[in-house]
């Protein structure tokens, strides 16, 4: 038996697969996930959900069967698909007596920290509420020109469950776990009940892609899981085709395959690792030795160079005189006021530049070693 016990948030994300039916939602599967949820909601769980599904869902509305590759039409099926989705939640949810909310994100309402508070000031009292937050990608509005695209909704669901605090991610997808090899094809391949590191070898399993409309696989599971883990949350790769399978899992069955977390990280560092640095800058090996052995803060002193546009505020990384990355961190300065100053004492900064801040970042607001 696994020991949930002291979990008490806990991030579950659907697969299309589980959802979709020929013709359009499979009522009964989201009666049984809902259904799930309410249960275990009575347990004292906070569950916030992840679901896909209402890019095929528009696809199929609008007689679209192939895969949806051009972004209008893929943005225009999200559109259609979603409200369809969320209509049959609400129903079901209310069949309960609970509510549920649509909470649509982008990657950058997540990476933008004033954005991000926001959003999880709104998801707390959701929670506190009793109501049931359904996450999905702003597939309208998101694209993958400006890099504000998740890739899929498996990553999707770890960033929002290491940066909304959750203890536990539950991805239920059509297969029941991670196998070594393609348990269609290979009578050889067994299923891994447990993984402690997700290595070049564990990542080897994973072969193929999803179904029509899906764009997960895998791969794009044990990449979400590796995200999850380095915040410090577990995951848990299951069928969602288990009868009972969330009840289930968090009452510590072996159901599928469970992915250790690491030591888990204050909120703040699990932000910083799972941003997206907007630039760099390479110090020298004075400063190298005071953030990554004597943990101190950084002076503009000790920057060789700054690469890269990123402004104050952003998170950015910070590599050594080779250019190899070591930490990442919050940065005070833009990096046309770093150019001005790398190099200088701090006593003669200008008072302007930073607001009269004196070290570009300090230890609460960087993450050493994070690859």
């Amino acid at each position: 038996m696994r020991s949930f016990g002291k979990i008490r948030r806990v991030v579950v994300k659907v697969g299309t697969n589980l959802l979709s039916s020929n013709t359009g939602v499979d009522r009964e599967r989201i009666r049984s996930i809902v259904s799930q949820i309410a249960r275990v909601k009575k347990e004292g769980y906070e569950i916030m959900l992840v679901s896909s599904g209402a890019v095929g869902l528009g696809a199929k509305a609008i007689g679209h069967l192939t895969p949806v590759r051009h972004i209008p039409l893929k943005q225009a099926c999200a559109s259609i698909g979603q409200p369809m989705l969320m209509r049959v939640y609400e129903e079901e949810f209310a069949s309960f007596g609970l509510l549920c909310s649509q909470v649509l994100i982008t990657r950058s309402s997540l990476n933008n920290r004033k954005s991000y508070n926001n959003l999880r000031d709104s998801v707390a009292t959701l929670l506190d509420l009793g109501v049931v937050p359904i996450f999905n990608e702003n597939d309208v509005v998101s694209t993958a020109e400006i890099g504000d695209v998740f890739g899929d909704n498996d990553r999707m669901s770890a960033y929002c469950a290491s940066k909304m605090d959750a203890e536990l991610l539950i991805l239920l997808t059509d297969i029941d776990g991670v196998y070594t090899g393609n348990p269609k094809k290979d009578k050889d391949a067994v299923m891994v009940k447990e993984i402690k590191e997700i290595t070049p070898e564990v990542f080897s399993y994973a072969k193929g892609a999803g179904s029509t409309f899906s764009t997960g696989g895998m791969k794009t599971k044990l990449l979400a899981a590796e995200i999850a883990q380095k915040g410090g949350c577990g995951t848990i790769i299951a069928s969602g085709y288990e009868e009972d399978a969330i009840i289930r899992i968090l009452k510590g069955e072996e159901l599928g395959t469970y992915i250790l977390p690491t030591e888990r990280l204050k909120q703040r560092q699990r932000w910083i690792l799972n941003t997206p640095a907007s630039g760099g800058i390479r110090v020298d090996d004075g400063a190298e030795k005071a953030i990554h052995s004597d943990h101190k803060s950084l002076l503009p002193k000790g920057v060789v160079s700054v690469e890269g546009l990123f402004l104050k505020g952003d998170v950015i990384d910070v590599m050594d005189k080779e250019g190899n990355i070591f930490a990442k961190a919050i940065t005070n300065f833009s990096s046309a006021e770093l150019l001005s100053i790398k190099g200088k004492d701090s006593k003669d900064i200008p008072y302007e530049i930073g607001g009269g801040q004196k070290v570009v970042f300090r230890p609460e607001d960087m993450v050493d070693d994070y690859e």
